[in-house]
């Protein structure tokens, strides 16, 4: 086999595993992080959801998060198909209801928030889904170095004799 015929047979060898891994990493496929909200839906359509006394979520089999009402739990997935089963507890000392929950995840976004009563419920996804946005710190002004003086006496000047007696 000549040498030229052997390096373009390689080359395509290379493109065909690559489109192949690339192919596999889309039916597997990207990573999302999941928030779960037991938190009360305030007035969807004039109704108000509220959240229940507490909700278990399980993942793959392992319990991800015990939620009371107010409180937020999350789990990472990857893949578009999310699976859990949720263990509800609507009043405290009440018999749990088991809800298995099967949702598609969006490819486009990573962060996603679902409102567990508003899901369970069995409203639209437009009232249980959103997406997570991190809330932004505000990041302190470091001084300039070189201003002002580096024991914070006030002294401006070189030895702070600015009122003219520099010269007696």
């Amino acid at each position: 086999m000549k040498a030229k015929t052997r390096r373009t047979l390689f080359s395509l060898l290379l493109v065909l595993v690559l489109v192949c891994v690339g192919a596999a990493m889309m039916v597997i496929g990207r990573g999302h992080t999941v928030y779960f909200d037991n938190k009360t839906l305030e007035e969807y359509q004039g109704q108000t959801y509220k959240a229940a006394h507490k909700i278990v979520v399980t993942v793959k089999g392992e319990e991800v998060a015990k939620l009371g009402a107010r409180e937020r739990g999350m789990s990472v997935w990857i893949g578009q198909n999310f699976k859990m089963v949720l263990e509800v507890t609507q009043e405290k000392g009440g018999e749990p209801a088991i809800h298995e929950i099967d949702l598609k995840l969006p490819y486009s976004v990573d962060g996603i928030v679902i409102n567990l009563p508003a899901l369970l419920a069995g409203l639209p996804e437009e009232a249980w889904f959103s997406e997570f946005v991190p809330a932004e710190t505000e990041v302190p002004e470091e001084e300039v170095p070189g201003e002002g003086d580096e024991f914070g006496l006030g002294l401006e000047g070189e030895l702070g004799l600015e009122d003219g007696l520099g010269d007696v």
